[in-house]
């Protein structure tokens, strides 16, 4: 493991890049969306250069070679699962069908090594990841991925991956709730920095991400009244189903949020 560096799986336009260079890490980030990797280069052109950077324009897939990308014009939403796309479409954003290259990430990680902390968004092919490190001996300290919250069976797969890999503690972080995180200081992971985070960013992570440490059962319970909530108001929630449902969730149930498990083998 190489404590110094951090992989941001799922890049998007560098929000959390940004935090972990400024933090003194070095990342390796990957973004499939074309138009967002090619923004991230001009962007982080000083980093890249410099050798703390390495930002790679693939998407994590279970094959190496040309894949179909499902490009959405809410750029968050970009995946390579049709059924996400579907969903989005469903939410109003577009997509459009591309061809990227994707690549296997266990070739990643043979490549740039094993981080220290690994946080993976990337719309529904997070477990990719975690099935990739179970073929290699070594463990980032951390990991933080998107948590599936239409099901708790969803919750419980993504928990029984972890764990598998010989984590132990867990923390449920709400991503609505990110931007209001503030640094500690003295910093707990890195150096310190005073940094507001974005909207749609990951946040603080490790020793610094909110909340408590929960064992893998009492963060499945955690999350069983999430996903009560996401059943009714989600994006797959039967409300939205309804004519005007879009319309009603944002009415009733504005705070909807998605959410972030992170993980700790220790």
């Amino acid at each position: 493991m190489q404590r110094d560096l951090i992989y941001d799986v799922g890049f998007h336009r560098g929000e959390d890049t940004e935090f972990y260079l400024t933090k003194g890490f070095k990342v390796v980030a990957i973004e499939a969306h074309p138009a967002l990797y090619h923004a991230g280069r001009q962007k982080f052109t000083h980093d890249i250069e410099s050798g703390r950077l390495v930002l790679l324009n693939v998407a994590v897939a279970e094959t190496s070679g040309p894949i179909s990308f499902f490009e959405s014009d809410n750029d968050v939403w970009g995946s390579i699962r049709r059924d996400a796309a579907k969903r989005n479409e469903r939410l109003g954003a577009v997509s459009r069908e591309i061809t990227v290259e994707g690549r296997q990430f266990g070739e990643i990680l043979s490549q740039f090594g094993i981080p220290y902390y690994m946080k993976v968004d990337i719309e529904g092919a997070d477990l990719l990841c975690l099935k990739a490190l179970a073929e290699f001996d070594d463990r980032p300290q951390y990991i933080s991925i998107e948590a599936e919250v239409d099901a708790l069976s969803g919750i419980r797969k993504e928990i029984a991956a972890l764990s598998g890999l010989g984590y132990v503690k867990f923390k449920i972080v709400r991503q609505g709730h990110v931007p209001l995180q503030s640094c500690p200081s003295p910093a707990r992971e890195g150096r310190f920095v005073e940094y507001r985070f974005p909207y749609g960013s990951s946040g603080m992570f490790g020793e610094e991400a909110p909340g408590q440490w929960l064992s893998g059962d009492r963060v499945v319970e955690g999350y069983r009244k999430i996903v009560r909530v996401q059943r009714l108001f989600g994006d797959k929630g039967w409300i939205r189903r309804l004519p005007l449902g879009n319309k009603i969730t944002n009415v009733l149930r504005p705070d909807v949020s998605w959410y972030d498990t992170h993980a700790s083998l220790a």
